[in-house]
């Protein structure tokens, strides 16, 4: 499909647009530079469409092949900045679709659960309640338009969806509701017992399990920005922007691998609101009354989610440099033109695995900032990686003692470690 989409060049409507001037546009010119750049990539690793004025020296044809997947890297880059923007521009409509039909889905289950039994204040306020919210939502959405409509506050300063700040904001607009319907209901309410009754449904020792969820949820989801921040300050967690944001953002580590912490977290919280919402709905007459048992649940897994913020990351460390042997070399010290291998830990930062990404980490051999070669192979690259990489030793390096350290694609610095470069 890459190769088809490169070569036949398929445009988004009608005039083949892969502008970033609509979303359409957007969306094909991506899918066309990814397709173009799979394809250049493939190419090169099964050793075609070399020069013939590189394809004698190993040196130069790796040089020459990284620096075009780098400007094809490059604009694959731009034109999936494009769509992440395009993207957004558009979620707002979406997020104000999603809110709606749950209003609706909520008047289909209030009418079906009302045969029989009659349609009761409480269900008016419910419903009344679900409208205020759902405006509420939509007003933000239409306001913050350009970043994700009503997801803008839970998008975080990685352009993805942050999980702490989804569970909060879920148990926010839950709290809010259920407040709306005792409004609702204590404003419809004509007889004196009822009003007190309604009121004293409000008392903390009616709620306090709900209550201490919610300061919870709202602490972790404050405390971690601020861990993350400190952390990606102090060098000790490498953080990379996203494109864009996508759902399994709140599953997942910013490699796209699923994350124990992120899943307990959203799958406990989520039961636990699924649990307070039929409590609401059975006694609207007062807070949701969460059982002890649960909300300490919640709790643990919340505290077990800010135990894994601070786990995750780590400062990359280069752990040996050592000369690049090809087979049939002989043994021998590292000198000025020679390929050296860098091994160590954390050296491309999760999210970092695209070209883009890749081409811009740099290795410091004394004073000289050194390229990282692009090395394809089929899927993927073989240099650099998370564990290891390949440089040449420029010939602006000193004989004697130089230090190696590697930048990576976060901008993080590792440790310097010294290397003897022998004339």
């Amino acid at each position: 499909m890459a190769v088809q989409e490169a070569r036949g060049g398929v445009g988004a409507h009608g005039g083949g647009c892969t502008c970033g001037d609509c979303p359409h546009g957007a969306r094909a010119g991506h899918r066309q530079a990814v397709a173009a750049f799979l394809l250049k990539r493939d190419e090169f690793a099964a050793g075609h469409g070399l020069p013939a004025a590189v394809a004698h020296s190993a040196s130069a044809s790796r040089q020459w092949v990284s620096e075009e997947l780098t400007q094809s890297a490059q604009l694959v880059a731009e034109r999936g900045r494009a769509e992440g923007e395009a993207w957004l521009a558009r979620l707002w409509r979406w997020t104000a679709y999603t809110v709606w039909a749950a209003v609706v889905l909520l008047l289909l289950v209030q009418a079906l659960t009302a045969v029989g039994a009659g349609w009761s204040t409480a269900r008016t306020a419910g419903l009344l309640a679900a409208v205020l919210v759902a405006g509420a939502l939509t007003a933000a959405s239409w306001l913050h338009r350009a970043r994700g409509g009503a997801l803008a506050p839970v998008i975080g300063e990685d352009n993805r969806l942050s999980t702490s700040r989804a569970v909060a904001a879920g148990w926010v607009l839950f709290v809010a509701y259920a407040v709306l319907v005792l409004a609702g209901r204590l404003a419809a309410a004509s007889d004196h017992t009822e009003r007190d009754a309604l009121i004293a449904g409000l008392d903390l020792a009616r709620g306090a399990g709900v209550v201490t969820v919610l300061a919870v949820v709202c602490g972790i989801a404050v405390l971690v920005r601020r861990v993350v921040g400190l952390r990606v300050l102090g060098q000790r967690l490498q953080k990379v922007r996203a494109d864009r944001p996508r759902a399994a953002d709140l599953l997942t580590d910013d490699a796209g691998r699923g994350s124990f912490t992120d899943i307990q977290y959203v799958v406990i919280s989520g039961v636990a609101l699924a649990f307070a919402a039929v409590r609401l709905a059975r006694r609207p007459d007062q807070l949701p009354d969460l059982p002890w048992g649960l909300a300490v649940v919640v709790l643990v897994s919340a505290a077990t989610y800010l135990a894994g913020k601070y786990a995750d990351g780590g400062r990359p460390v280069v752990l040996s440099v050592v000369r690049a042997r090809e087979a049939g070399d002989l043994d021998a010290p590292i000198r000025t033109g020679d390929d050296i291998e860098i091994r160590g830990a954390g050296l491309v930062p999760p999210g970092a695995q695209g070209a883009d990404r890749l081409a811009r980490m740099r290795v410091r051999i004394g004073p000289v900032n050194v390229h990282v070669p692009l090395v394809p192979v089929a899927g993927g690259f073989s240099n650099p990686t998370d564990t290891a990489l390949t440089v040449p030793v420029p010939a602006d390096v000193e004989p004697g003692r130089v230090e190696v350290q590697v930048v990576t694609a976060a901008g993080v610095e590792t440790n310097r470690y010294t290397i003897d470069v022998t004339e």
